[in-house]
């Protein structure tokens, strides 16, 4: 057992907090159907399984990389550890803890987002965004393969100089930020909304609405968002859907696992261009090469064309039902392209 990893102390907390969030709104909110018992199972196998191999995977792919990226960029000479751009490797004070845990929010600002814009990556993450529902439980449910490359999106932290056991440290930090931003019970948190990534802003990143595809993706800061023009507010007068729209039509935890891989090998097998095989696996999720699906920078592209329109012909009544239109995720008739992802 790994006990510099925050997640190790961290595991106990998630089961109660789940258990208590259970049990409120079972006595208090009931009408909100926050948890479906099958679905809540499908989760805790899905995180269940992540805790075990989650050892395993980061012996071989992060601590293992790490450090021979650590020890190879910087070597000790004279005893004193050095990068090979010639500055002395960062040590342990207080300040190099709060740069490494920022660069490592930088790190997972673009692993998350990664995950949502490259098809074969969206194989791995959609089974966290495979659940209709938002709580805590859907906080476990990770897919087990986004183990593998994860570590690839921060080495270059332990290469410019930061020890690898802080990055792995920060790396835990930040796990236990996400998992409890699945909640709905936290309302706007004032001004920390201006540079946390807090509980409703995550509600917009698991929301399948038009409006909140491909958003916030940042851990606990929304400063990436907001640099790399993928943040969305919260509205109120907004309702959530949660989800995918097409989700695994089981709660069997394999199918929830492997659905995408499966769709993706089928896809590839429907073409002999290798261009198209390649981005089906490589390329935004929904792409097709004649238009039959679309990415979500499509749709969205559509919608605020037809909204545009709608406005221009018919005033603001028509644009809102252009937008009703394309939030269920259908073109009008004479673009017959239906989106295949959301997330």
């Amino acid at each position: 057992m790994d006990l510099t990893n925050p997640l190790v102390y961290g595991v106990p907390f998630f089961v109660v907090l789940i258990l208590l969030e259970l049990a409120y709104s079972r006595s208090h909110d009931e009408e909100k159907h926050l948890y479906e018992w099958k679905d809540l199972m499908a989760s805790s196998v899905m995180g269940l399984g992540a805790v075990v191999l989650e050892p395993l995977f980061k012996v071989i792919s992060a601590i293992v990389i790490f450090n021979l990226v650590y020890e190879v960029f910087n070597p000790e000479l004279e005893g004193v550890r050095t990068n090979i751009m010639g500055y002395q490797s960062f040590g342990w004070a207080w300040y190099v803890w709060l740069i490494c845990q920022l660069l490592d929010d930088f790190s997972y600002y673009w692993f998350h987002r990664l995950n949502h814009t490259v098809r074969f990556f969206w194989a791995a993450h959609i089974v966290h965004h495979s659940s209709h529902h938002f709580n805590l439980g859907t906080g476990i449910r990770n897919g087990w393969f986004t183990l593998l490359y994860k570590p690839l999106f921060y080495m270059w932290l332990p290469m410019i100089g930061f020890h690898p056991g802080m990055v792995v440290v920060c790396m835990g930090i930040e796990s236990l930020w996400q998992f409890q931003l699945h909640t709905q019970y936290i309302p706007k948190l004032g001004f920390l909304e201006k540079f946390l990534n807090t509980h409703t802003q995550h509600q917009v990143h698991h929301a399948q609405n038009l409006e909140y595809l491909d958003k916030n993706h940042g851990g606990y800061l929304n400063l990436f968002d907001k640099l790399f023009g993928t943040w969305a507010e919260y509205d109120e007068q907004i309702e959530i859907k949660y989800g995918v729209i097409h989700p695994p039509s089981s709660h069997n935890p394999v199918v929830i696992l492997l659905h995408e891989y499966q769709n993706i090998w089928n896809d590839v097998k429907s073409t002999d261009n290798w261009r198209d095989k390649l981005m089906y696996i490589f390329g935004p999720p929904g792409w097709s090469p004649d238009g039959s699906t679309l990415t979500v920078r499509q749709m969205q592209r559509l919608f605020k064309g037809e909204q545009k329109e709608g406005e221009s012909s018919n005033g603001r009544a028509e644009a809102g039902n252009v937008q009703l239109d394309l939030i269920s995720l259908h073109v009008k008739p004479d673009n017959t392209a239906q989106v295949a992802k959301n997330e």
